[in-house]
C-alpha cells in the first residue's frame, strides 16, 4: 500500500511540474504585444496599486519567481525579468498579486506566513521519526503514526491555505493584466491563463500527496491497525 501511495503521489507531481514546464515554455515563445519585461510590467503594477516599498529583483534559475513577504521583495527568475513573452509577464503579474494581498492583508496569506514555521519544524521531524521508527527502531511505531500523522497533518493544512492565496493571486494578476492594458487580444488572455493555471496544478498536487500521507498515517491509529 505504501509503494502504491508513494508512487502514486510521485507521478502526480511529476506530471503537474511537466505540466507547468510544458506550458511555461510553449508561451514563453510568444511575445506580448506592449513590449514590457516581467520586471517592468511588475513595477508598473506596483506603482499602479500603490506600493513603493517593496523591491523588485533578478534570481537565476528557472521558474525560481516568488514574493518574499517579509523582505518585501518580489523575486523574478532571469527569463522572467528581463523577458517580454506572455509567460514573462504572466509570472510577474503573479508576483505582484502576492504583494496586492500583503497590502491589503489578505487572511489566508496572513495564515500562510504565520504557519511557515510550525510547517517548517513538521518537515523537518517527519525524516527523525522515520529514521527513529523503520530503521533504528528507537520510536515504536503506535507512537510513530500518531507523530507522523501530526506532522502530515501540518503540511497538509499548509499546503491547504496556500490554495486560496495562489488562485487568487492569479485571479488579480489576470485583471490588473487586462485593466492596464498589459494584454489586449484573447490569444495573450488565453496564453496567461494557460500559465496561470497550469502552474496552479502543482499547488494542488502539494495538497494531494500531503493528505494522502495524512491518511494513510491516520487510518491505522484510528482503526486499531498500527500493527499491520
Amino acid at each position: 500500500m505504501y509503494w502504491i501511495l508513494f508512487i502514486g503521489t510521485m507521478l502526480i507531481g511529476l506530471w503537474a511540474q511537466a505540466k507547468v514546464k510544458s506550458t511555461y515554455r510553449r508561451n514563453a515563445e510568444i511575445r506580448a504585444h506592449n513590449g514590457f519585461s516581467g520586471a517592468q510590467v511588475a513595477a508598473q503594477m506596483l506603482r499602479q496599486a500603490g506600493i513603493h516599498d517593496v523591491a523588485i529583483e533578478v534570481q537565476q534559475g528557472m521558474l525560481t519567481d516568488h514574493y518574499d513577504p517579509i523582505r518585501k521583495r518580489l523575486v523574478l527568475s532571469e527569463d522572467n525579468y528581463r523577458g517580454t513573452s506572455i509567460a514573462a509577464i504572466a509570472v510577474s503579474a503573479h508576483e505582484c498579486g502576492h504583494a496586492l494581498q500583503h497590502q491589503q492583508a489578505y487572511a489566508p496569506l496572513k495564515i500562510r506566513m504565520a504557519s511557515v514555521g510550525i510547517t517548517s519544524f513538521a518537515n523537518g521531524m517527519l525524516t527523525w521519526i522515520m529514521m527513529g521508527a523503520l530503521f533504528l527502531g528507537m520510536i515504536p511505531l503506535q507512537l510513530a503514526l500518531p507523530l507522523l500523522a501530526g506532522c502530515w497533518g501540518v503540511i497538509m493544512a499548509f499546503n491547504l491555505i496556500t490554495l486560496p492565496v495562489e488562485f487568487d493571486a492569479s485571479r488579480r494578476a489576470k485583471v490588473m493584466l487586462h485593466q492596464m492594458g498589459f494584454t489586449a487580444t484573447a490569444t495573450e488572455d488565453r496564453g496567461v491563463s494557460e500559465v496561470l493555471n497550469a502552474a496552479a496544478w502543482t499547488y494542488v498536487a502539494a495538497f494531494i500527496t500531503s493528505l494522502a500521507y495524512f491518511l494513510y498515517h491516520l487510518l491505522p491509529f484510528l482503526t486499531g491497525r498500527s500493527d499491520d
